[in-house]
């Protein structure tokens, strides 16, 4: 179901590649490896790129050694840019638009992902009577401030203070993860389960996990069958290959669909509302 942005309708947090014209698969650039089985250059379309701006392989992606496309997302960044920003008018069909349209998506791509977190947090302050009132009025004013920064013509955006934007929103989801964590309670968790920890292989299988700040966290191909993971800060923690078998995420923090697709799991796994299973995992 396609994600709106809390007070603002026309703003997509879900992509509709419909509406796009394959930003994704022409204005990015990745490298050859286990997630892309060629390099590719920025600004250059994919091999596997139909001319309707569709994917020759999309039903195989994996198998073709593409998992990496599987994984991204643009949190509705593309139809922005393609439909608002640019009028409709794709760079097949208007080449001079090209280097403009191409500039602008990877910018507008991260300020949604930022909107993302943002909504979340909306979401959390509205739901929780924890979360401090200056909280609650940062998060919106954040929220205002990066849907029009998400708005500037294409040529504005390269102004655009992005790290300092998310450090300032980082600051703040902060504040709202640490009222919601301590509402929620939880067991006393070792030292080890911090930000920014190094858990690669780790077993926390059929642990409670509630209210850990793992933000940041290296869960590489780490065991969290069954576990408990309400109320864990994940925002930025590494879940690549993480097991997430039966684990119940439905009131996990912070939590994209690109972590998720990531990651393996079930049809056992509970996640968010807003997040739905892969398509993978139920292949």
């Amino acid at each position: 179901m396609p994600l709106h942005l809390t007070g603002h309708p026309g703003v997509p947090l879900t992509a509709d590649c419909s509406k796009c014209f394959a930003l994704c698969c022409s204005a990015l650039g990745f490298e050859r490896s286990s997630d892309f089985a060629h390099d590719k250059p920025i600004g250059q379309a994919c091999r596997n790129l139909a001319a309707d701006f569709s994917c020759s392989i999309h039903a195989k992606l994996r198998g073709e050694g593409y998992k990496g496309c599987t994984v991204f997302d643009c949190f509705g960044a593309g139809q922005q840019v393609a439909q608002r920003g640019f009028g409709g008018r794709s760079w097949t069909e208007h080449p001079e638009l090209k280097p403009a349209m191409f500039a602008a998506f990877p910018v507008v791509r991260q300020l949604h992902e930022v909107l993302w977190y943002l909504d979340e947090a909306q979401r959390l302050a509205a739901s929780s009577r924890s979360v401090p009132a200056a909280a609650r009025s940062a998060v919106l004013a954040l929220t205002t401030e990066t849907v029009g920064l998400a708005r500037l013509e294409p040529e504005g955006l390269a102004g655009a203070d992005l790290e300092g934007l998310r450090a300032r929103v980082g600051a703040v989801l902060a504040d709202v993860s640490a009222a919601v964590r301590k509402a929620a309670g939880g067991p006393r968790h070792p030292r080890r389960l911090a930000p920014g920890a190094d858990l690669l292989g780790a077993d926390l299988a059929h642990r409670s996990l509630q209210g850990a700040n793992l933000r940041g966290a290296y869960l590489i191909a780490a065991d969290l069958t069954g576990s408990d993971l309400q109320q864990v800060d994940l925002l930025g923690a590494d879940l690549r290959d993480a097991r997430l078998q039966g684990a119940d995420l439905s009131h996990a923090l912070f939590l994209t669909p690109m972590q998720v697709a990531a990651a393996t799991g079930d049809s056992h796994t509970r996640l968010p509302n807003r997040l739905e299973l892969p398509g993978h995992w139920q292949d």
